[in-house]
């Protein structure tokens, strides 16, 4: 009988794929469920951007952070890292360079000001966009070094430039202009002059941190995205997006990540964990993130997106978004080496993944930033739907993915390993 319970203990131990029982105590599937309920539930009502119910979601997440003993970003007293974002809406325009009157739809005025006069004394800094090039892109690019300026673009652009305008539709409040003129002449004297109606709106990233023990200013990012879709109209008389899988599930790995890190306390690097708001409508929330760094400091980002559900290769696997891009797959598969579970390459990438999820702000400032997912994308049944409830996920599975991600990460976590960097270029 003593046999039968030995090997009994055995076989259990080969099916967890060997985690320690540290491990298990911490990452499982009652707490995978029970904070995976919680954020999917009916009461929720689907984490809307800017809904009431968002800001619960938030206040959930914080309290697990403030339970597990997190630090507040920059000591701030505070996990939720509140900002606005402005939506501009246009009235009017007027420039005049060197006394000439300018046409007003060769004027595109990114604001967050009701009303804006200036001149040639007002301090901005005159640039070019030039023939050539790829002109939403730089211009993106001009809006986010937060300076004063006048942006000269080439009158090549002339059948693009309208297109500009999307720029303004939703910015991060700020007290710096960003003027857009369609003109090859350099004015030794102008005066611009417009006017928005301006609409606020206020976000919160959820943040929490353990300092690193002797590497503090080198990071490591764990993070999801809490927002989903809210309520929509009825289908057989359900109407919540719950977004169980997109993404509760993430955000559940991340609260589970963090209870994890800091019971074991042997970071030497410091490491993030966030969730970011307002994913499913632009990215804001990782981009406003983004921001509060030196992406040249942030040593890897572990971005986690639906995965509740089996891969397409089944249990115990997952996959990476822009694998080929870093070494990180290949330093997260070694760490992992006989516990039985696999990272893949992203087998998706038509559909441009990399690109898509809160990972690219990060990687494109050449950050190894990665998403780990398991949603079969080709074929996912309850993506964007009200189906997309708890019922429909994996649990025990899912729990094995978010051990899987904190024993992948230990030679990062211990600053003996660092992916290399996405080549910039590579993303222009």
């Amino acid at each position: 009988m003593k046999k039968i319970i030995i090997t009994g203990v055995i076989l259990v131990s080969t099916s967890s794929f060997l985690f320690s029982q540290s491990i298990d105590r911490i990452i499982n599937s009652k707490e995978a469920e029970r904070i995976e309920r919680t954020l999917s539930s009916d009461d929720m009502r689907g984490r809307k951007t800017f809904s009431p119910e968002i800001d619960k979601a938030a206040d959930f997440i914080a309290g697990e952070f403030r339970a597990i003993g997190l630090q507040t970003w920059n000591n701030s007293g505070s996990y939720r890292q509140e900002f606005a974002m402005v939506r501009p809406k246009f009235i009017s325009a007027s420039a005049m360079f060197d006394g000439n009157n300018l046409d007003q739809k060769n004027i595109i005025v990114v604001t967050c000001q009701p009303e804006l006069k200036i001149d040639q004394h007002s301090g901005y800094e005159i640039v070019h966009i030039k023939a050539g090039g790829n002109l939403r892109r730089e211009a993106a690019a001009l809006t986010l070094l937060n300076k004063n300026l006048l942006v000269l673009v080439d009158e090549s652009y002339v059948a693009d430039f309208p297109r500009l305008a999307s720029l303004k539709r939703s910015i991060f409040k700020t007290d710096k202009n960003t003027v857009f003129v369609l003109s090859n002449i350099v004015p030794l004297s102008f005066d611009i002059e417009a006017k928005h109606e301006i609409t606020e709106q206020k976000l919160a990233n959820v943040v929490g941190v353990i300092p690193g023990k002797s590497r503090k200013d080198e990071y490591v990012v764990f993070s999801g995205h809490y927002d989903h879709l809210g309520v929509g109209k009825p289908v057989n008389g359900d109407s919540i997006y719950n977004g169980a899988n997109d993404d509760a599930a993430g955000t559940t790995a991340v609260i589970l990540l963090a209870k994890y890190f800091k019971t074991m306390g042997n970071n030497e690097r410091t490491i993030i964990f966030a969730a970011f708001t307002a994913e499913e409508i632009g990215g804001y929330g990782s981009q406003y993130f983004s921001r509060q760094f030196n992406a040249d400091k942030v040593e890897a980002m572990f971005n986690i997106e639906m995965i509740g559900t089996e891969s397409k290769w089944g249990k115990n696997s997952a996959y990476i978004t822009g694998y080929e891009k870093t070494d990180m797959g290949a330093i997260l598969q070694k760490n992992l080496q006989g516990t039985g579970f696999t990272f893949y390459p992203d087998p998706y990438t038509e559909q441009q993944l990399f690109y898509r999820s809160d990972n690219a702000t990060l990687a494109k400032l050449g950050v190894p930033a990665h998403t780990i997912s398991t949603s079969k994308m080709d074929s996912e049944p309850n993506y964007h739907k009200v189906s997309d409830q708890i019922e429909t996920l994996d649990i025990e599975n899912m729990a094995m993915i978010i051990k899987s991600v904190a024993l992948s990460s230990k030679s990062i976590i211990a600053g003996k390993e660092t992916p290399t960097r996405v080549k910039v270029e590579e993303l222009r």
